[in-house]
């Protein structure tokens, strides 16, 4: 098992994938608002759920992270001006988070790029081999979850 050094592995393909979206996302990096994989998940599901309204609970139910987690993201959000969050008008508590409409744009130009990178990602792997990878990659995640 230690030839495989999975962690390594995984921490070797998140850098690639962040130094090639890093490099293709010319505009956020002209803006230092080069984002890490959980924001841009983040953004993702904000722009794909464009008619409601988004608290942070929700974003920690989707993206399965505990709350101070979600909170420390969106408050670097935040501060780089990713996000925006404003009071909900049913709960004062809470918060509804808003893109700015400059992060909007630039992904929404940029989401064809993260398309192609996917597809560059997954050349040359066969249908079976990728549903193979992602279940092993269930099972993994299943693995750490029962063990917290």
């Amino acid at each position: 098992m230690e030839e495989y050094q999975i962690l390594y592995q995984i921490k070797k393909l998140e850098k690639l994938v962040i130094r090639n979206i890093s490099g293709n996302c010319m505009e956020l990096k002209k803006n230092k608002k080069i984002p890490t994989l959980t924001q841009m998940e983040i953004i993702d599901y904000i722009l794909r759920s464009e008619n409601q309204d988004i608290f942070q609970r929700d974003l920690e139910q989707v993206l399965k992270l505990r709350r101070a987690t979600v909170s420390g993201v969106l408050q670097t959000m935040e501060k780089n001006n990713l996000i925006i969050r404003v009071q909900s008008n049913e709960d004062s508590r809470a918060k509804k988070i808003i893109l700015n409409e400059d992060t909007r744009k630039i992904f929404i130009k940029n989401r064809e790029k993260m398309e192609e990178l996917e597809k560059t990602i997954v050349c040359g792997i066969s249908d079976s081999e990728l549903k193979n990878f992602v279940n092993i990659l269930e099972k993994m995640k299943k693995n750490l979850a029962e063990t917290c």
